[in-house]
């Protein structure tokens, strides 16, 4: 059957997505590394970049292909599935801590962001010009980042995996070259896998008569948030809440920020499917968010089980009552 054939595709384009996205992130890091750059440089570069690399790669070849809805869906949808399900997953699993730094600056700059794109897409189309100014936003975002970073805590090495600079550190030149080409396979892996699961997703949306939008907000965003949400269980059984908490809220930046600016900035982008709902979700949840974290700055298992519940019944509701 059709059908069958295009959930393969989904299923196979999605671990695609996962390990190119781990490939790509690991060999850079390292290569990094091995070549005198900090580890908290690597933190808020690759690694950054690398957890929202399947939503890029996702969201540029829909809208290549016209999908212009799917790929604000996916960015939409993988914003909420960040905030409520990734987010929540990790304060279930245990509470997490609220650093002053996030309340003060990356919710702030994650609201501004989202009010941004949101006044953006009143006509219901994301231009060139306004993609622009999303990516001058993300790289403005990055600089301020670093800048910061090295004058609070030039030697901190809490963004990327202790593994993989101790690897980083002893690997020789054989390991070096075997980066570089697990680099380049982990870039080509995320291009086929993101070529399977829009041609899958689309498939699927036509045979079923859905809109390609509710695709993108809800098989696309929780399939490229998976790293994120691996991420979020793996640091929530570690106790590390700082991790979960950065991972979540950095990649919802940069999902609004470099990903809709670049995929936007190559064509414009018209949010078909992507109603006035689902923007609002991804504003609520982001609104919600701050005072819970704000009182006794932590999020409870309590809170953290509210946003699961509201996760999944938003996504029900785009399902069967469309």
């Amino acid at each position: 059957m059709p059908e069958i054939i295009d959930i393969a595709r989904v299923i196979c384009g999605l671990v695609l997505l996962y390990y190119g996205a781990e490939w790509l992130v690991r060999a850079a890091s390292e290569i990094a590394i091995r070549f005198g750059i900090s580890p908290l440089v690597v933190g808020l570069t690759i690694v950054a970049f690398g957890t929202s690399a399947p939503e890029l790669v996702v969201s540029v070849k829909a809208n290549f292909q016209g999908n212009g809805g799917m790929a604000i869906g996916n960015v939409v949808g993988s914003n909420i599935c960040n905030i409520a399900l990734v987010l929540g997953m990790g304060a279930l699993i245990y509470p997490i801590a609220i650093q002053k730094q996030v309340i003060r600056r990356e919710m702030p700059i994650l609201l501004t962001a989202s009010v941004l794109f949101l006044f953006m897409m009143r006509d219901g189309l994301l231009g060139q010009l306004e993609a622009a100014v999303l990516f001058l936003g993300i790289i403005l975002y990055v600089v301020t980042s670093l800048v910061a970073a090295k004058k609070e805590d030039p030697d901190s090495s809490e963004e990327i995996p202790p593994e993989v600079v101790e690897a980083a550190r002893d690997a020789g030149k054989g390991r070096l070259f075997f980066n570089l080409f697990l680099v380049l396979l982990g870039a080509l892996t995320l291009v086929i896998g993101a070529d399977q699961m829009v041609v899958g997703g689309e498939n699927i949306a036509h045979f079923y008569h859905v809109p390609e939008a509710i695709i993108g907000l809800t098989l696309f965003a929780f399939g490229t948030s998976l790293p994120e949400l691996a991420t979020s269980v793996v640091a929530a059984l570690k106790k590390q809440g700082d991790l979960i908490v950065g991972n979540a809220i950095g990649s919802c930046i940069f999902n609004l920020l470099a990903v809709l600016g670049l995929a936007g900035v190559i064509s414009p982008l018209e949010g078909v499917g992507v109603f006035g709902l689902h923007y609002g979700v991804m504003l609520a949840v982001t609104c919600v968010l701050m005072p819970m974290m704000w009182q006794r700055m932590k999020l409870d298992r309590w809170e953290g089980g509210l946003l699961v519940i509201g996760y999944f019944a938003f996504t029900a509701y785009l399902v069967f009552a469309r």
